[in-house]
């Protein structure tokens, strides 16, 4: 005779599955992401100095190079 259906071990093993699929898919993403950082370099760099939210450098910080 068959064994009885355990529901709560199918969902906790449905569960636990679907964490172990989702924790594999965050961690793609950092890679990729951390590839892509690394193949356009930093952002600061190209602007001159620490820049804003909206892009623009902030005109209370003198920029690093004085020929600017």
């Amino acid at each position: 005779m068959a064994f009885k259906p355990n529901y709560n071990q199918q969902r906790s093993d449905r569960n636990r599955a679907k964490e172990q699929k989702k924790q594999a898919r965050l961690q793609r993403r950092d890679e990729e992401a951390a590839k892509r950082k690394a193949s356009r370099g930093d952002g600061t760099e190209a602007t001159g100095g620490e820049a804003t939210p909206g892009g623009l450098p902030d005109p209370e910080t003198p920029p690093s190079d004085p020929n600017l």
